[in-house]
C-alpha cells in the first residue's frame, strides 16, 4: 500500500505515492468558525434545558427571556427607557469608560513600579510584599476604605479599578525586567550606555512580551472588579444595573448584564492581541 503524504503546494504528486490535501488558511479559518458556531448552539442548548430542568425563571432565566430583556432594555417601551432611564449600551458606555481610566491608571503606575522593583534590588525587597498583599485583597476589602475617604460619586470607583489593576502589571514587569539577558545588558555597558539606556534600549524591549501579558491580565481584573467598583452609587453602569436588577430577582436581568461584561471583555481582549501581535512581532521567535 503507498505510503500517504501531504501533497506540497504547487509540486506534482510523486509517482506511487497518494497524496493528502491540506487545507489552506481559509479552509481552516471556516472550520474554526464552524466548530466555534456549534459550540455556541451546544451551550445554548444545555442552557434551555437547565431552565426547563429548574422550572423556575428566577432561579434559572432561559435564553429567550434574557432576549427579551435585550430588547426591552435597548428601547424606550411603554414610555420606560431602557433600565432606570438609560439604555443598555449607555450603561455599558460608562462602566467601559471607568474601566479604561482605572485600568489606565493602574497600567501606568505598575509599569513605573515594575521597572523599580525589577532594577532597584533593595526597594524590591521592601516594596515586593506589599504589592503581593494588595494582589491578595479582594476588591470589596478596601472598597468601603475608599467610599469613606472619597465619597460616593466617580473617586472611589477609579480608585478601586486603579489599585485591581495595578498588582498584575507590577508583578509581570519587575519579573520581566529581573530576568533580562546578562550578556545584552552588559554589552550595552561596556559600550558605554547609560543606566537609563540600557533600560530604554535592552530591558523593555526584551520585557515587552512579558509585560503586555500583565496589561491583559490587569485589564481582566479591571472586568471582573467592575460589579464591585458599582456597589454604591453604580446606576448607571452595567455592575450597578446587575446589582440592582438582583434585589429584585430579575434573573434575566443579571444574566444579559453579566453576558454584557463578558462579552465586550472579550473584545477589549482581542484588540489587546491584535496590538501585542503588531507592537512584538518578535514575540515567541527569538
Amino acid at each position: 500500500m503507498p505510503d500517504e503524504v501531504p501533497e506540497p503546494a504547487g509540486a506534482p504528486p510523486a509517482e506511487g505515492v497518494r497524496t493528502v490535501s491540506t487545507p489552506g488558511p481559509r479552509g481552516r479559518r471556516a472550520r474554526r468558525i464552524g466548530v466555534r458556531v456549534l459550540s455556541l448552539l451546544a451551550l445554548l442548548g444545555l442552557w434551555q434545558l437547565a431552565a426547563v430542568a429548574a422550572g423556575n425563571p428566577s432561579f434559572v432565566p432561559a435564553p429567550r427571556a434574557v432576549w427579551d430583556q435585550l430588547v426591552l432594555l435597548s428601547t424606550t417601551h411603554e414610555g420606560v427607557r431602557g433600565y432606570g432611564g438609560h439604555l443598555l449600551v449607555e450603561h455599558l458606555g460608562i462602566s467601559l469608560r471607568r474601566i479604561l481610566i482605572g485600568s489606565a491608571l493602574g497600567v501606568a503606575a505598575g509599569l513605573v513600579l515594575g521597572v523599580v522593583l525589577g532594577t532597584v534590588p533593595w526597594i524590591r525587597l521592601v516594596a515586593e510584599p506589599v504589592v503581593t498583599f494588595v494582589r491578595a485583597l479582594p476588591p470589596l476589602a478596601y472598597f468601603s476604605l475608599l467610599i469613606i475617604w472619597f465619597g460616593i460619586d466617580e473617586t472611589p470607583k477609579l480608585w478601586l479599578l486603579a489599585i485591581a489593576a495595578l498588582p498584575p502589571v507590577a508583578v509581570a514587569t519587575a519579573a520581566a525586567v529581573h530576568g533580562a539577558p546578562t550578556g545584552l545588558v552588559e554589552a550595552a555597558r561596556a559600550l558605554g550606555a547609560s543606566r537609563w539606556d540600557v533600560i530604554k534600549d535592552v530591558v523593555l524591549p526584551a520585557a515587552l512580551p512579558e509585560i503586555f501579558t500583565g496589561v491583559r491580565l490587569a485589564v481582566g481584573v479591571a472586568y471582573s472588579s467592575v460589579v464591585a467598583a458599582e456597589t454604591v452609587n453604580g446606576v448607571p453602569g452595567i455592575g450597578g444595573m446587575v446589582r440592582d436588577a438582583q434585589r429584585y430577582l430579575q434573573t434575566d436581568v443579571v444574566v444579559l448584564g453579566l453576558l454584557a461584561i463578558g462579552l465586550s471583555g472579550l473584545l477589549i481582549d482581542g484588540l489587546l492581541r491584535v496590538a501585542e501581535n503588531r507592537l512584538i512581532p518578535w514575540r515567541g521567535r527569538v
